[in-house]
């Protein structure tokens, strides 16, 4: 529980709700990030909330999980992938918290899925890119090389 004395929603215009951002690239910063629990306990995701910075959509939040502990492999190769991408995109290759990773500029590619729960649309990062848009790989592999889940 928590204590509300004080407030009164007379005096505050409630929220209409959100519709999820237009795919497209944006300029942003993570902001946030914190290590959780899968829901079935198995594992462990990051969350990152990363804030478009400039705008129509400023001030927007975009949340992505990286799933890094997980029994599936393949998931954690999927998750460790873009947490590399996300980490060459603002410069800390070797970090050893995730704060490290906050409030440095980038670019953010965003998608939009359909959710299999509620089938409303929802924002998806596609991408993590250097401020200005240039990609670097997300991973160590070979130029041609197929990710462990491709071979």
């Amino acid at each position: 529980m928590a204590t509300l004395t004080g407030f009164d929603a007379t005096n505050v215009e409630p929220n209409a709700g959100f519709d999820p951002i237009p795919a497209g690239t944006y300029p942003a910063v993570v902001i946030e990030s914190e290590m959780k629990p899968t829901k079935k306990g198995d594992g462990k995701y990051l969350e990152v909330t990363i804030e478009v910075l400039e705008g129509e959509c400023k001030g927007r939040r975009i949340w992505d999980r990286m799933t890094i502990e997980h029994p599936n492999e393949q998931t954690v190769q999927i998750a460790m992938g873009a947490l590399s991408a996300l980490c060459r995109a603002v410069g800390v290759v070797r970090p050893n918290d995730s704060s490290e990773l906050h409030n440095i500029p980038l670019d953010v590619k965003v998608g939009l899925k359909k959710r299999s729960d509620t089938g409303e649309m929802t924002n998806t990062v596609k991408a993590y890119l250097k401020k200005g848009g240039a990609t670097a790989p997300a991973t160590g592999a070979a130029k041609g090389s197929n990710p462990p889940w491709k071979r």
